[in-house]
């Protein structure tokens, strides 16, 4: 009985015993899983009317990294004009974060939910994260809409402040505009931007 011990042992223990070709192969699919879940990736997450900017600065505390698109806008009251900053995106702010952080950023007050694609919370590419910082850097003149935009000719800027920036030039109110979809948020975010600094992909 001791040798039957012995050699079972030893059949786990072989390089070439108890582990097949198969076992490998999902043993390495796993950790490579486990792997990318581990990485952070940026979130939309949905929030309480007007509590974009409290939920965001309870985030920081956290020591969530999360960021908070503001623009500057002119608001007309009927005795006065007033610059004020506001979320870009109402009842959105985006948080770069792990799967093991969501129910800690859920925790949070003023957070409502995640957003879901197909059955999935919704990642956003850190691409288009960039692509709002530099339009948002810049303090051009853009404008968010959730209207339908029907597909336009897919161009990416060639020159000027928003060099490198890629998006679809579409006729908008009757104005060619470039055009930057978040497909995720169901928005659009629309520049004026010349023809002449703009190459076709």
């Amino acid at each position: 009985m001791a040798m039957q011990v012995l050699v079972i042992i030893r059949m786990i223990l072989h390089p070439n015993g108890g582990k097949s070709a198969v076992g490998l192969t999902k043993t390495s699919i796993l950790k490579k899983t486990m792997l990318k879940e581990a990485s952070p990736k940026w979130y939309p997450v949905y929030t309480r009317s007007r509590a974009e900017k409290q939920a965001f600065e309870l985030l920081q505390k956290k020591g969530v990294e999360s960021y908070l698109p503001l623009q500057k806008t002119l608001k007309q009251w009927s005795d006065r004009k007033k610059w004020v900053t506001e979320p870009l995106f109402q009842s959105y702010l985006f948080v770069r974060i792990t799967q093991q952080q969501q129910t800690e950023v859920l925790m949070t007050k003023g957070i409502v939910r995640f957003l879901y694609h197909a059955g999935r919370i919704a990642a956003m590419p850190d691409q288009q994260i960039n692509e709002i910082q530099l339009l948002l850097s810049n303090e051009i003149d853009l404008e968010v809409t959730a209207e339908h935009i029907a597909p336009g000719e897919k161009v990416v800027i060639k020159a000027g402040p928003l060099k490198g920036l890629s998006g679809e030039m579409v006729s908008y109110k009757s104005q060619k505009q470039l055009v930057v979809r978040l497909e995720n948020l169901g928005q659009s975010i629309l520049v004026n931007a010349s023809s002449a600094l703009v190459d076709r992909l």
